[in-house]
């Protein structure tokens, strides 16, 4: 090679060189800007659509005035579209074909869009994604933005006071479940059918047309030393109000069949529920729930999580996109 040629390309392999270290440079400066306005703007969400078409009514500042999530604009006007960060696509609409993307819109550069779903994966349809989708929003710990249908918080300290009285005085059913869907092939139509041979199961809800209204749920749970939480889909961290809300917040002990009891130890002390599969058969397990109603002291160390937490509940569909923002400083 001569002298002319080998200057060339050692000129050209220099620029080459020099522009993807630019590239890169740009690239991590890129990301702090971006980050940084995160965390110096309002950072406005559109909610393309209401998830199963129930509005509610956006006026002013409600992550704010709400949830105390500063700097985050909730809106559902779609004449907006241009103007947000982030837009929010409900899977159910979508998938049934109620909804459809707005892919005939110029997608303004940056915008960011969120699938949402707070289904199990087998109640989602097949329906792909698309490469439209930067963020993937669900219950699951390892989703990019993770939307529990419940946690534990820390007890304040003013209300260690109310810890004296931790089980419900009314117990008068052994077990209960409510259930609106039920369906033969499901895995906890099988426990039932066999737990209830042991032990009498009081069943509430449409299933068996002993509706419990908003009112009466709660009560009715107390009543009962157990809570079949028993989930529709067994996915890994799929636990539901069933859990959160019927099983903890209803004052009875959650008897719980869905994903594995590591995955409820990760979100609940490992002493606040019973796991169906911590038993050899479902005869094994009605003989310890007989056994245990009858020990008051032993029942009662499954209420002893009161005396450190409270349950908080994620019911409102407004709270869960507002939680959005706090997250996004965290997200690739």
């Amino acid at each position: 090679m001569s002298k002319k040629h080998f200057f060339f390309w050692t000129l050209i392999t220099s620029v080459i060189l020099l522009a993807i270290k630019c590239l890169k440079q740009q690239s991590a400066q890129e990301y702090f800007y971006r980050a940084e306005i995160f965390r110096s703007r309002n950072i406005t969400i559109l909610l393309w659509h209401w998830p199963f078409g129930k509005p509610y009514h956006l006026s002013g500042d409600v992550c704010l005035k709400h949830y105390g999530i500063h700097r985050c604009l909730l809106v559902d006007n779609r004449s907006l579209f241009s103007q947000a960060d982030l837009v929010v696509f409900h899977n159910r609409e979508l998938q049934s074909g109620q909804q459809i993307l707005p892919l005939h819109l110029t997608r303004p550069c940056g915008q960011k869009w969120v699938w949402l779903s707070l289904e199990s994966p087998e109640n989602n349809g097949n329906q792909s994604l698309g490469g439209h989708f930067n963020y993937v929003m669900t219950y699951s710990r390892d989703a990019d933005i993770t939307i529990p249908y419940g946690t534990l918080v820390p007890r304040k300290a003013e209300d260690c006071s109310t810890t004296n009285n931790l089980v419900p005085k009314n117990k008068t059913s052994l077990a209960c479940w409510v259930v609106s869907n039920y369906q033969k092939t499901h895995k906890r139509s099988a426990v039932y059918q066999k737990l209830k041979r042991i032990i009498p199961v009081d069943v509430h809800g449409r299933a068996v047309n002993k509706r419990l209204d908003a009112d009466s749920l709660l009560p009715t749970i107390s009543r009962c030393y157990f809570y079949l939480a028993f989930e529709n889909s067994i996915s890994r961290d799929y636990i539901t109000e069933k859990f959160w809300y019927n099983g903890l917040m209803g004052g009875a002990v959650p008897v719980v069949l869905g994903p594995p009891r590591e995955q409820y130890e990760a979100v609940a002390p490992k002493h606040s529920f019973i796991h169906v599969d911590d038993f050899r058969s479902i005869q094994e397990l009605g003989k310890f729930l007989k056994k245990l109603a009858m020990d008051k002291e032993r029942y009662s160390e499954y209420f002893a999580w009161k005396k450190q937490y409270n349950v908080k509940l994620y019911r409102d569909w407004q709270e869960r996109i507002c939680m959005i923002c706090p997250k996004l400083n965290n997200l690739q």
